[in-house]
């Protein structure tokens, strides 16, 4: 049974929550069994410290893997009780993935923990998740305390993507991924938000629910290869650009103001140009304000394209995911939690 005790600072603290821990995987046939073997041995480490509930377990999503990463989950779900499973019909992406995670976890679990099945997360510090669960904040953020281990390019071009998203007036954690711990009613919040286009780097802050920061350092990915190559990242970064601010629309406005004030600037040097007889023959600067223009006109069309594209994406009201596979039933949650005054 759940009890509650107070901590040094003397805030009410829920002993023994469940846990879940979410691991979206595609293609991660090489990493899985290190992957969870670590986490269960966590897992094993925390109950015993009294930190979360005998009933807390893993939940790995098959996000339509083309390897044997089904078949190694099911494998270990055999094996280890507390290890188990669902299959989605096909590759929803890893954003929608881990909302199928979050969701069918919500319903069994006190708390969230997501992480990547590539161990570049630090596992240690679910310590500190729970711990700071314990004392009353609701969303828990993993941030990376360096990029030293990132190459130039990738170390420049994410910075560059979190200080860009902060200028469009998004809402987002700097150099947090996807690496953090939900309360069950952070998950009961966050499933409000109905929007086909997830970027929860974006919507996570919006919850507006106590949250703290834990630090730690990345490592490198245990095996296997990355799956957000350049164009993967490029495509993610712009999707959250493009959900969560219409500023790149009022650029585009102001550009077009700015051009026809600059074009009136040069209609009236051309026009005093001709009359006092000056009028020379530009064909180069003629050509280079013809590309110029069209440039941007193409741009400014495929950006508002961009924006009509999603919302005909969100009128379509079709489903993120289809679950098309489950494996053992998820643990019961302690109902007593709810009783003792839980955070649900």
């Amino acid at each position: 049974m759940s009890i509650r005790v107070p901590n040094r600072e003397g805030n009410l603290n829920v002993a023994s929550p469940v846990l879940s821990v979410v691991i979206p995987c595609y293609n991660e046939e090489e990493v899985l069994p290190v992957t969870a073997e670590r986490l269960t041995s966590m897992l094993s480490q925390m109950k015993a410290e009294g930190l979360i509930s005998e009933n807390s377990f893993l939940l790995f999503v098959d996000d339509g893997s083309k390897d044997k990463t089904w078949q190694i989950i099911g494998s270990l779900a055999r094996e280890q009780p507390m290890i188990h499973g669902i299959k989605l019909a096909h590759n929803a992406g890893h954003q929608n993935a881990l909302f199928a995670g979050l969701m069918e976890a919500k319903k069994q679990a006190d708390c969230v923990i997501s992480i990547d099945a590539d161990l570049q997360d630090d596992v240690d510090v679910m310590r500190e998740f729970m711990q700071k669960y314990k004392q009353g904040f609701e969303i828990v953020y993993g941030v990376r305390k360096s990029r030293a281990s990132d190459t130039f390019f990738k170390r420049t071009t994410a910075e560059g993507f979190y200080r860009f998203m902060r200028a469009m007036g998004v809402q987002i954690v700097f150099n947090h991924a996807d690496y953090r711990l939900l309360s069950r009613r952070a998950l009961e919040y966050l499933e409000e938000y109905r929007e086909r286009n997830l970027f929860l780097r974006g919507i996570i802050p919006l919850l507006g629910l106590k949250s703290a920061t834990v630090y730690y350092d990345r490592h490198e990915r245990y095996a296997g290869q990355s799956k957000y190559p350049l164009r993967k990242m490029l495509a993610f970064a712009f999707e959250g650009i493009t959900s969560f601010s219409v500023t790149p629309i009022r650029f585009v406005t102001l550009m077009g103001f700015s051009i026809f004030i600059i074009s009136i600037a040069a209609g009236l040097y051309a026009l005093w140009s001709k009359l006092a007889g000056r009028s020379i023959g530009g064909w180069t600067s003629l050509m280079l304000s013809i590309w110029f223009i069209g440039g941007i006109n193409l741009m400014s069309i495929g950006l508002i394209g961009e924006y009509i594209g999603k919302i005909y994406l969100e009128t379509k009201q079709r489903p993120r995911y289809l679950i098309e596979e489950r494996l053992a039933p998820l643990p019961q949650r302690d109902t007593s939690y709810d009783k003792m005054g839980s955070r649900s």
